[in-house]
């Protein structure tokens, strides 16, 4: 017995999916279009025949908010919409910026307390414990990004939704 698998459903491991279409980049974006003034209470967003970012309409707007973006293509005569699910770029760019920093910090405070030991030296007595600060960052911003997750969960389920009900009824079958 097999299971079929359709494009969407590879979202629930990774959130970005590929799928091809027969439709043209501008015929997909009307009807992208006419499915978001279909719902517009529901979804809001940025259309155009390239690219298109949907997010949820809620009352209230927290960092984490999530949003579906898609970029159509052209690929070898067939036309090939590519969607990314998660919170805005600008917010992915601070988490993996925090990420970054604090790990640059605490190699360097863990280095500078490494070569103190052995040159035994006592002109850094902080930098152990200035390693751990970072650490803690670390664990901090783990903890902000696992809890904007968590806060946006019920956003993305609708944003899986609008992806299933707006384009997969456009998806081409490849052999």
């Amino acid at each position: 017995m097999t299971t079929e698998e359709t494009t969407l459903d590879r979202i629930r491991t990774r959130p970005r999916f590929k799928m091809f279409t027969h439709l043209t980049k501008e015929e997909y974006a009307e009807n992208l279009k006419k499915y978001l003034t279909e719902h517009k209470n529901e979804f809001s967003g940025n259309v155009n025949k390239e690219v298109a970012t949907i997010w949820v309409e809620t009352k209230y707007d927290n960092y984490w908010k999530p949003c579906l973006a898609l970029r159509v293509e052209t690929e070898d005569d067939d036309t090939v919409i590519r969607g990314v699910f998660g919170p805005s770029s600008a917010v992915w760019t601070f988490f993996m910026f925090l990420y970054f920093s604090f790990s640059i910090l605490w190699m360097t405070f863990f280095t500078m307390y490494y070569v103190e030991k052995q040159i035994k030296s006592t002109e850094y007595p902080w930098a152990l414990s200035a390693s751990f600060v970072m650490l803690f960052f670390i664990l901090l911003t783990y903890l902000a990004a696992r809890f904007g997750q968590h806060k946006g969960k019920e956003e993305m389920l609708k944003l899986r939704q609008f992806a299933e009900e707006s384009t997969l009824q456009f998806e081409k079958k490849i052999i």
